[in-house]
């Protein structure tokens, strides 16, 4: 049985990791999207809402079942120790779930989407890793126009997150996505480069 290359692609809010995974995605690569599956567990695996319940109180839930984002981030965001307990709760059930995806998959590499690699320290289970970049300027323009955020706002969400000059220290690769540069090339390079690594 041939092992699979797991490669873990990152970036920091604003970036365009997820457009980036859209082009590997189009190319016939799998892509696992941890943030949509973190999404689906908060809202669907019952051991993890009882847990966010526990921590955040009954008003974690709306009515309809979803997760109250808005009361979530008002306390996340001003306790760092809050952020961490919900990490504990919610990534352990995603890598479950990432595994069994893996599992499935033909592709002799197969790529997998999370914003907090390295903050996590979960940069160690991959084979490889891929850092999105963009300047900060342009990062805040893609978050205010998909958001409609606040520029402080903004910058409170970027300040729970490693610097760019952090990550590339630990990733393998580095794709620039400054609306400059073209994209596909150099996913291109990459891919002949991780096939040549497997």
């Amino acid at each position: 049985m041939t092992t699979k290359l797991i490669v873990g692609i990152t970036g920091g809010i604003g970036s365009g990791k997820t457009f980036v995974c859209r082009v590997l995605k189009a190319m016939g690569y799998p892509v696992f999207f941890s943030d949509k599956e973190a999404k689906y567990i908060l809202a669907n695996n019952k051991t993890v809402k009882q847990q966010i319940i526990d921590l955040f109180g009954t008003t974690s839930y709306l009515e309809n079942g979803k997760i109250n984002r808005l009361h979530l981030s008002q306390q996340i965001f001003n306790n760092k120790d809050l952020l961490r307990q919900m990490n504990q709760i919610v990534h352990p059930a995603v890598r479950i779930a990432f595994k069994e995806w893996t599992n499935r998959q033909i592709s002799p590499i197969v790529f997998n989407e999370a914003a907090i690699i390295f903050e996590t320290g979960i940069h160690r289970n991959y084979d490889q890793i891929i850092l999105v970049t963009a300047p900060k300027e342009i990062k805040l323009k893609r978050i205010q126009k998909r958001d409609n955020a606040s520029i402080e706002d903004i910058e409170k969400r970027m300040i729970t997150q490693w610097s760019d000059q952090q990550k590339r220290v630990l990733a393998n690769f580095i794709i620039n996505n400054d609306d400059q540069v073209m994209l596909v090339p150099q996913i291109n390079k990459i891919i002949e480069q991780l096939n040549h690594r497997r």
